[in-house]
């Protein structure tokens, strides 16, 4: 029995229902810190193997609110001024051209104003009108320290500083994702900010579920083929055999390709020829010949 309230109980599974009904498939400890992560106004880091659905989530989260999704990419090397702001120096030039030619005083104070600024993502989120935004920020785990040393003001208070203007609070607090491949260890000042979640790979009737309210057309028979096809090669005995294994992504284009060539059941020959929608290196495809008709031989 929950030890919720039914209130909060209700909350959480009205919440499930509608995820679903924008095609994304939430279990119920999801569902929890998705709840809670909005009650408080909290940013939510999801951590997880890639492919299991973190990003979708901040999509299916936007497209269910009727909020404007921001995304922040991470990468090796993100600066504040692609992450924040930066100055827009050539309207700034003009603007002093045009002070000399009309004999006019250049203030320094002038020429960081606000007209003069370049949003960039965070400061967006910041800056939105209420209800706020969806703020994705995207694979954290690619950037390196300085940008985490960084975000630990905007995590905590929702506001950033401008040397330039000063500080500046959220109008409405963000709806903010942060996801992490686990590529490697984020600092504990961002986690401590944060609520956590671990996204695992999801079970063969969710993914049931995921395959179709995302490909339309395809037969419940071979969803099923599909799900148990590759909820196997994700165990260990197998995945040790491969670069990655497929997530719920590679398996929904997986799916949405066999549509397209009118398959009705799985064959070898059928998973040979699609391999690379589900595997993106050549020794991946070429390690999953010798398996196909072991794989093959459960099939429902």
């Amino acid at each position: 029995m929950s030890g919720l309230t039914a209130g909060s109980s209700h909350a959480i599974e009205h919440l499930i229902s509608q995820l679903a009904s924008v095609g994304y498939h939430a279990d119920r400890q999801l569902a929890v810190a998705l709840h809670l992560s909005q009650v408080l106004g909290r940013p939510l880091l999801l951590e997880g193997e890639p492919g299991v659905g973190k990003t979708e989530l901040a999509k299916a989260i936007a497209k269910l609110t009727g909020r404007e999704l921001i995304r922040l990419q991470c990468y090796d090397g993100l600066e504040l001024r692609d992450a924040l702001y930066e100055w827009n120096y050539p309207a700034q030039l003009l603007h002093i051209r045009t002070c000399e030619s009309a004999g006019h005083d250049i203030l320094e104070q002038d020429l960081y104003e606000r007209r003069f600024l370049i949003k960039k993502p965070l400061l967006q989120a910041i800056e939105a009108s209420p209800p706020g935004v969806v703020l994705l920020i995207d694979e954290i785990d690619r950037s390196d320290e300085p940008f985490e040393a960084f975000l630990l003001e905007f995590l905590g208070e929702y506001q950033v500083t401008i040397p330039e203007i000063g500080t500046i609070k959220a109008m409405a607090t963000p709806w903010t994702i942060l996801t992490s491949n686990r590529t490697r260890d984020l600092n504990d000042a961002i986690k401590r900010r944060c609520l956590y979640h671990w996204l695992d790979y999801p079970d063969r009737e969710r993914e049931e579920q995921i395959l179709q309210s995302q490909v339309p057309g395809l037969p419940e028979q071979l969803s099923k083929q599909i799900t148990g096809f590759v909820q196997r090669l994700r165990q260990s005995e197998y995945a040790q055999s491969f670069s990655r294994s497929p997530g719920i992504a590679e398996s929904v284009e997986w799916a949405k390709a066999l549509v397209a060539l009118d398959a009705i059941n799985l064959d070898p020959e059928t998973v040979q020829s699609t391999a690379g929608v589900m595997f993106k290196h050549r020794e991946d495809i070429q390690a999953l010949q010798p398996m196909l008709d072991e794989l093959l031989s459960v099939q429902e």
